[in-house]
């Protein structure tokens, strides 16, 4: 049997840690492709958590009684427009890349990570701009 020495030992450090880094980026997705409803052809929502106010925080955002979050997963170069967000939203693009417009001269980019609002009557039109899924997580608040 050989000995294994410092040098061996830090090589096989160095080794497992870039496996790590090559193998990080090759995730699979969260979503299969038909999971959860489509709601237009590239689009589907897959219903994540609801709950209801939470005994002794009511009072904490008393406007709102009750929180649904949903994925919604864009294919690539899909566009998806809404006339009437239902309700008052938090979303937040955990995958890829979109472009929003609530058509008021304000279109944005979301990139992963980024956070932004929606407001209840107000429209939403959605672009994947990215060369793969898209994930929009929407957290909606509402008041019964």
């Amino acid at each position: 049997m050989h000995e294994i020495d410092r040098r061996s030992t830090l090589m096989f450090g160095f080794a497992t840690a870039g496996a790590a880094l090559l193998t990080e980026g090759a995730a699979a997705q969260p979503y299969r492709p038909d999971e959860g409803r489509e709601i237009a052809p590239g689009a589907r929502v897959v219903n994540v958590s609801e709950r209801a106010s939470m005994p002794g925080r009511e009072n904490v955002l008393p406007a709102y009684k009750r929180i649904v979050v949903r994925d919604i997963v864009y294919q690539p170069g899909v566009t998806h427009k809404s006339n009437s967000m239902m309700n008052d939203m938090v979303c937040q693009c955990i995958d890829g890349e979109m472009r929003i417009d609530h058509r008021v001269g304000d279109a944005f980019t979301v990139k992963k990570g980024d956070v932004w609002t929606c407001v209840k009557d107000q429209p939403e039109d959605v672009v994947n701009t990215g060369s793969g899924a898209a994930i929009m997580r929407v957290i909606n608040l509402l008041p019964t």
